[in-house]
């Protein structure tokens, strides 16, 4: 309770918040009238509004902006939920990305479309038509590549996206924005697997919503998506679309199915379907915390129902990538995309891993197809389409290169400080343990693997014993097929071939005589090889240990090596 504090008090309370604020990357919710059990006692209506005022005082001190999220009727007298949060500065804001997954026709783009624009759908596809980014996406009703869209949120808690006059940009919203909400659409199809697994490594989401078509059930790749989100530890929620052309029994067959599959071993969380602003609350903590919750929203894109509780959740649920990432190391920026932009030249879109990155940093892009790294200078950085003067950690951007053609920059290169000192790998090494597979795996067997923004075909080159089988763990080296990749210690591997199921652990890069470095990596002679067949089948859907992680195996067949 802040009732009339003196003003010592009030300053030693500010202090508090500012701290709350910093420790929850930029915002907080403050619950009154609560005891510390959870338990909603209650305080009288005097009360809650004196307490209201005094946050209000120490919002406006540190610089914050305040908005009622919830008020309820407690035991004794009255509770309330007011979120917190930071007002933008210089271009800073939350920056919150979700990846957007789900067997195909399930709805994912015209959520995201409804989201985005404020505009429901009218049954036939308007509302996915403002999110495609190609012709044949158009013509399909089918998304094929990722794209980005952004929903923001200003310091009171109202998203700006939504005008009546006319549709805002990109940098207009960002301007008026303290957290902006990137959904990264990716492709359900089955064909485009490949794809949906990059996005999902690449973009570095701080979540994952699984859609869900109320009228189809859980299908297979709806199964494999949610097994790549366990497999990079993804705190993960359900939206069920098309509930209002859904017969009932369908639609609770679909959720019980949905329940089945979240309380299965490996999983193990309790399904929660989301009915009202308490279900909010109590899922947005658990996402905050431990993520033992699984929120159910049941959505319709064409009357709107529940909408405006997935909203509320979006504007409450904080970012998680920035949590644990080093603002003060030597930059690192992965590359996730490239550009051409006329007048502008070469432009590369990524995510800030660590450190902070200006236009005057001392910087490296590498590694090339002999594992160098070369010294750039950077133009000009975009956030979010607004021109800023750096980036930090947890950050995506967009850096435009001086005197650099495009086509040689590809896709898993780094922009990284010079005094990283960085080395691109052949090898490296990593703790498997193999969750399913026909047969054996032994010397020579071909992955594709995903690490971060690295994806390309590598070959088993020796294991600390003859063969692996299902349930095996072992120590196995990995050699890259075509050009050293940059890795980093630690970072989690996805891999996968047909019906195969692994677990990478702390990855390390093994030197010319086979000792194993610290730092991370060294340079190899590099394998040329032609353009593979790829075979997709199934993910896998498993957890195990912190250290552990799940890898997706795509096979690669009829290489033929040429030293």
């Amino acid at each position: 309770m802040l009732v009339n504090p003196s003003e010592e008090r009030l300053h030693h309370l500010t202090t508090q918040l500012k701290w709350r604020v910093l420790e929850g990357s930029g915002e907080a919710i403050y619950a009154i009238g609560v005891e510390d059990d959870g338990t909603c006692k209650g305080i009288s209506e005097q009360d809650l509004v004196s307490s209201l005022e005094t946050l209000k005082e120490m919002s406006e001190r540190a610089g914050c902006d305040m908005a009622m999220v919830r008020k309820q009727q407690g035991k004794e007298g009255w509770c309330a939920e007011v979120m917190v949060r930071q007002k933008p500065m210089d271009g800073h804001f939350i920056d919150m990305r979700i990846a957007v997954v789900g067997n195909v026709d399930s709805g994912k783009s015209t959520i995201v479309g409804v989201l985005t624009s404020g505009k429901l759908d009218n049954g036939r596809g308007l509302a996915r038509s403002s999110v495609f980014r190609h012709r044949h996406e158009l013509e399909s009703g089918r998304t094929s590549s990722i794209t980005q869209h952004i929903m923001g949120i200003n310091a009171s808690g109202d998203i700006v996206n939504y005008s009546s006059i006319h549709a805002k940009t990109s940098s207009e919203i960002v301007k008026e924005s303290a957290k902006v909400v990137t959904f990264i659409d990716l492709a359900g199809h089955e064909r485009y697997i490949k794809t949906t697994v990059y996005g999902m490594t690449g973009c570095v989401p701080d979540y994952t919503m699984v859609v869900v078509g109320a009228n189809m059930g859980v299908q297979r790749m709806t199964k494999e998506h949610l097994g790549v989100a366990l497999a990079l530890k993804c705190p993960t929620y359900f939206v069920v679309t098309k509930v209002d052309m859904c017969p009932d029994n369908v639609l609770q067959g679909t959720v019980n199915e949905l329940s089945k599959i979240v309380k299965a071993p490996g999983i193990r969380k309790m399904p929660l379907i989301v009915k009202s602003e308490k279900d909010v609350m109590t899922c947005a903590k658990s996402m905050a915390s431990d993520a033992r919750i699984a929120p159910i929203f049941l959505v319709s894109s064409v009357t709107g129902q529940s909408l405006e509780l997935l909203r509320l959740f979006l504007n409450i649920i904080p970012a998680q990538k920035t949590k644990g990432l080093d603002v003060k190391a030597p930059a690192e920026f992965h590359i996730d995309d490239t550009f051409y932009v006329s007048g502008v030249g070469t432009v590369v879109a990524g995510t800030m891993l660590r450190g902070t990155l200006s236009t005057r940093s001392n910087l490296l892009l590498g590694p090339d197809n002999k594992g160098q790294f070369h010294p750039i200078q950077l133009k000009s950085i975009m956030n979010k389409s607004m021109p800023v003067n750096q980036v930090s950690a947890g950050q995506s951007a967009t850096l435009a290169i001086k005197k650099v053609k495009r086509n040689q920059i590809r896709k898993g290169m780094v922009v990284v400080d010079a005094k990283l000192n960085p080395q691109a790998c052949q090898r490296f090494t990593a703790e498997v343990m193999v969750l399913h597979h026909p047969t054996t795996i032994g010397i020579n067997y071909q992955p594709v693997v995903h690490s971060l923004t690295v994806r390309q075909a590598c070959k088993v080159v020796s294991l600390d014993r003859e063969c692996i089988r299902t349930g095996d763990r072992a120590l196995v080296t990995f050699e890259f097929l075509f050009r050293p990749e940059y890795l980093l210690v630690g970072a989690r591997l996805i891999f996968r071939e047909g019906r195969t199921k692994g677990e990478d652990e702390d990855v390390n890069a093994v030197d010319d005589d086979g000792c194993q470095e610290s730092g991370g990596s060294c340079t190899y002679i590099t394998l040329m090889g032609p353009a593979c067949r790829w075979m997709t089948k199934k993910i896998l859907l498993s957890r195990c240990n912190d250290k552990l992680v799940t890898c997706i195996i795509i096979s690669a067949a009829n290489h033929q090596l040429i030293l």
